[in-house]
């Protein structure tokens, strides 16, 4: 039986896929998981896996081609099968229906009359409707000033008059960052937790590591990943109806690109060398700079980490990247007047503030988690770090 291979989707925002190359070709035989075709779009590029064992035929989209989610682009059959001639279609519905969905659009629902309902005509005046017709602007798009809400010829000129507005298209990245934060921001119950943290030994600990190759995004990556095994409710999800733990720490840090912002993934943060993170960190800050983000890049993400503190930001309050339970928002360093054994002292100091989600943990638990990445910060020549710089 023939099974189709189509263009998928990562998220929902994704509209289409281009084919960059075909790694097998027509009539290959191939294996079910075999890297079939490389695709590419706004944010990453990923490989198709063959879904099936079988024969590679019917290919319909050649390389170099912008194909909609959904559409068929090959098929797998046996040897001697020939591929249907009719394209399924299904997959793309459903994907329609699930962005419909999600945007939260109510069906159009047809009058109960079974007639189509009559526009609202809007009251203006015989001179303003002559006016508004010779400038070609909707009257009912107009707001009038006139006694009982009557459109005049003043209302009218006031419109002409007014500059058109300036839009412009969102990209796919930036639809993706607005549809999944507005998800998290009204399905999530957040609250935050502010701290000042004395950022000296963290200097200190990125002069020793190498300012070159060593950021302190680094090294809070090194010392978060340690934090959470200490507190895995931090590296949980709320799936609705219980908490789930995930296995491993894997790290996702923001990176702001042309468009918007991605999180790149650093899976399995707790184990690796503080060396390790720091090329990994930048081999995908790279990436996703230069569009090439693949699909392992930004998948599995546990827990976040915003630093804004390059942009000369103190503080602020980040949204929980959905499927996550907190998100770190990390402010600039900077000299501030601070009690230094009892008097006045100018320390470099840092502002954390710490999302979370109230469904997976309170108050208590948060503010010990801060409290712990805090004293790691302070003092980040921990055995666990210090071995690995």
């Amino acid at each position: 039986m023939a099974v189709s291979v189509v263009m998928p989707a990562l998220e929902l925002a994704q509209e289409t896929g281009k084919i960059l190359s075909w790694i097998k070709k027509e009539g290959d035989r191939i294996s079910k998981g075999e890297p079939l075709v490389e695709i590419e779009t706004d944010k990453i590029t990923f490989e198709v896996e063959a879904p099936a064992d079988g024969v590679l035929a019917g290919v319909r989209s050649a390389e170099g081609e912008d194909v909609p989610v959904g559409r068929t682009i090959a098929w797998i059959v046996a040897p001697g099968e020939t591929p249907p001639a009719e394209e399924a279609t299904a997959a793309a519905a459903v994907i329609e229906q699930a962005r419909h969905a999600q945007a939260g659009a109510p069906p159009v629902a047809a009058p109960a009359s079974g007639k189509a309902a009559e526009p609202v005509t809007a009251k203006a005046s015989p001179k303003a409707k002559r006016l508004a017709k010779e400038l070609g602007i909707d009257l009912s798009k107009v707001h009038g000033t006139g006694p009982d809400g009557v459109i005049t010829t003043e209302d009218v000129e006031a419109v002409a008059k007014a500059p058109a507005p300036v839009t412009a298209p969102l990209s796919a990245i930036a639809r993706l960052m607005a549809e999944r934060t507005t998800q998290s921001w009204t399905t999530t119950p957040h609250f935050f937790l502010v701290r000042d943290v004395d950022a000296g030994a963290l200097i200190e600990a990125r002069e020793r590591a190498g300012r070159d190759k060593v950021t302190h995004t680094d090294l809070l990556v090194a010392l978060t990943a340690h934090t959470l095994l200490r507190h895995p409710k931090l590296n949980a999800h709320s799936t609705g109806e219980s908490i789930e733990f995930n296995p491993a720490v894997n790290i996702s840090i923001a990176v702001a690109v042309n468009d918007g912002v991605v999180t790149a993934v650093i899976p399995n943060a707790s184990a690796l060398s503080l060396a390790e993170i720091a090329a990994l960190r930048a081999e995908l800050t790279e990436r996703a700079r230069s569009g090439k983000l693949r699909a392992q890049d930004v998948a599995g993400g546990t827990f976040t980490i915003s630093n804004l503190g390059m942009y000369g930001v103190d503080a602020f309050n980040a949204i929980i990247t959905p499927l996550q339970a907190a998100i770190l928002a990390v402010g600039r360093i900077a000299d501030r007047v601070v009690p230094v054994d009892g008097k006045p002292g100018i320390r470099p100091m840092m502002t954390l503030t710490l999302s979370c989600d109230h469904r997976v943990t309170d108050g208590a638990q948060a503010a010990l988690f801060l409290k712990d990445l805090a004293e790691a910060i302070a003092q980040p020549s921990l055995p666990a770090l210090d071995a690995r710089v």
